[in-house]
C-alpha cells in the first residue's frame, strides 16, 4: 500500500487508524501515510492518536476532500492502484457523489439524475432511502462488529453462500435482458485488507468514473449502475445520462 485515506475520525475511524498501526509494527502491513479526514478539528481520532510521520489529520467535508484528492491529484503509473480508501459502515455513498460530481464538470450540458434502481435482488434486507440509494444485504441478523465477512459466517456459523458484487452484476444484466441501456455496473468493492480493516483501491474509483463518462460520450445517454458494496453488504444506485442537447441555430 501507498497511502490509505481513514473515512471520519470518530470510533470507527480512530479503530482503523489503530488497526493498521499495529499491522505496520507487526510487519503484516506497509504503507506510506494514513491520512484520518473528518471536519472536526477535534475528532476522536485526533485526541487520541498521535501526529506521527505516517499518519496525518486533515480537517475537512469528505466531498470536498475526494474532490481534490481524486479529481485534481495527477497519481502516477501504479500508484492509483496502491492508495486505498477505508469507509465508515455508516457513511453516505460518497464515491457515487464523487462521480456524479466528476460527471457533472465534465459534461456540463448533460442532465444527470438519480432514478430509483428496479428489480430484486433477492436479498432478506432491501430499503431505499430518500435520495433513491438502494441499501440492501444479505444478512437479516445482527452482523459482528468490524466483521471482515470470512468463508464461514460468525453469525450463523455456517459458510457464507452469497457475494454481493455478483447479486449486482446480476441486477445489470437482468436490466439489460429486458431492454435497458445500462452499463457497469461500477462496483467499489471493499474487502479486509489487515487486521480488521476493510478498504477498496483508488483505481477501481477511477476506473468506475470512466463507465461513467464513456456513456456520458454517446449521443443517447444512457444508465449506468453504481455500487459501493463488501460481500454481504451494499449501496446501489442508477445514474441517468440525458442525450445531447441538439445544437440551437
Amino acid at each position: 500500500m501507498r497511502d490509505i485515506v481513514v473515512v471520519g475520525g470518530g470510533c470507527y475511524g480512530t479503530f482503523y487508524a489503530t488497526q493498521l498501526a499495529k499491522a505496520k509494527a507487526r510487519g503484516k502491513a506497509e504503507y506510506r501515510t494514513v491520512i484520518v479526514v473528518d471536519r472536526d478539528p477535534d475528532c476522536r481520532a485526533r485526541r487520541e492518536l498521535a501526529e506521527a510521520p505516517d499518519r496525518s489529520f486533515v480537517t475537512s467535508e469528505w466531498d470536498a476532500f475526494f474532490d481534490h484528492f481524486l479529481f485534481a491529484s495527477s497519481p502516477g503509473p501504479g500508484d492509483a492502484a496502491r492508495d486505498h480508501i477505508v469507509p465508515s459502515p455508516h457513511m453516505s455513498h460518497l464515491m457515487f457523489e464523487w462521480v456524479v460530481r466528476r460527471t457533472q464538470a465534465r459534461f456540463p450540458r448533460r442532465v444527470l439524475e438519480v432514478i430509483a434502481v428496479p428489480g430484486s435482488l433477492a436479498t432478506p434486507y432491501d430499503r431505499t432511502a430518500a435520495d433513491r440509494t438502494r441499501y440492501v444485504s444479505f444478512a437479516d441478523w445482527v452482523c459482528p462488529t468490524h466483521c471482515i465477512e470470512p468463508a464461514i459466517c460468525p453469525a450463523i456459523g455456517a459458510p457464507r453462500t452469497w457475494e454481493m458484487p455478483d447479486a449486482v452484476r446480476g441486477l445489470a444484466d437482468r436490466m439489460r435482458a429486458q431492454g435497458e441501456p445500462v452499463s457497469g455496473p461500477a462496483l467499489f468493492v471493499c474487502r479486509h485488507h489487515v487486521f480488521g480493516v476493510g478498504t477498496f483501491t483508488v483505481d477501481t474509483v477511477l476506473d468506475g468514473e470512466r463507465i461513467v463518462a464513456d456513456t456520458a460520450r454517446r449521443p443517447q445517454g444512457g444508465l449506468v449502475l453504481v455500487a459501493t458494496v463488501s460481500g454481504c453488504h451494499g449501496a446501489v444506485n442508477l445514474l441517468r445520462i440525458g442525450s445531447e442537447p441538439s445544437a440551437v441555430s
